[in-house]
């Protein structure tokens, strides 16, 4: 249906949305930033149809360059966040595609970033992996990513060191191995760094 635009009310609060008049006395409320892309003034005539799309389009991106700015995501976690939060599968698909044309989205990098991020946090190899999985990142990028993660055996003792204290006992012990293999440590890694800890208290 084509309408004639009558008026052009800005948002009555912050980040709120524009309200379009028409002649015939409906109206919509659109994102600002469609009203300024689709040039919206008193006056214009246009098809509902098309400016509802360009009003969904336009949320699945303002979306998309929220998510990415909070964090690290794929290209699949990012597409189905946005399809969870409501907007169209398609406009979704077209905002992944257009932040990946912009650089700002490459699963890649944020391969590596969520590789580092574990690191960061002393997390064993297995648990990087699981954030990895997690996030939806491909895994042809697994390897190179995965390759950037140094000697993590100091961490490994240090975590240990401070879950057992001084004088463990037994239940203790069996508590910070646990621990440190949920953290993504092999239970070859978690023994050898019990060992070098027993060697320091002995």
């Amino acid at each position: 249906m084509t309408r004639t635009v009558k008026a052009v009310l800005p948002p009555k609060r912050p980040n709120g949305k524009t309200t379009v008049v028409f002649e015939d006395g409906g109206f919509l409320k659109l994102l600002p930033q469609t009203v300024k892309e689709q040039g919206l003034v008193p006056g214009l005539c246009l098809d509902d149809a098309a400016l509802l799309a360009a009003n969904s389009a336009a949320s699945a991106k303002a979306r998309a360059v929220r998510i990415i700015s909070a964090a690290a995501v794929s290209k699949k976690d990012l597409e189905q966040r946005l399809t969870q939060k409501g907007e169209d599968p398609r406009d979704a698909r077209d905002a992944v595609r257009w932040l990946e044309e912009l650089k700002l989205l490459d699963d890649a990098e944020t391969a590596r970033q969520i590789v580092s991020r574990g690191v960061s946090r002393g997390y064993g190899p297995e648990r990087i992996k699981q954030m990895l999985y997690a996030k939806r990142i491909p895994k042809q990028y697994w390897d190179e990513a995965l390759s950037a993660v140094p000697d993590m055996s100091d961490a490994l003792t240090d975590f240990l060191r401070k879950r057992l204290g001084e004088a463990p006992d037994e239940k203790t012990l069996r508590s910070a191995a646990q621990a440190a293999i949920r953290r993504g440590y092999s239970w070859t890694e978690v023994r050898e760094a019990l060992e070098r800890i027993k060697d320091e208290l002995a």
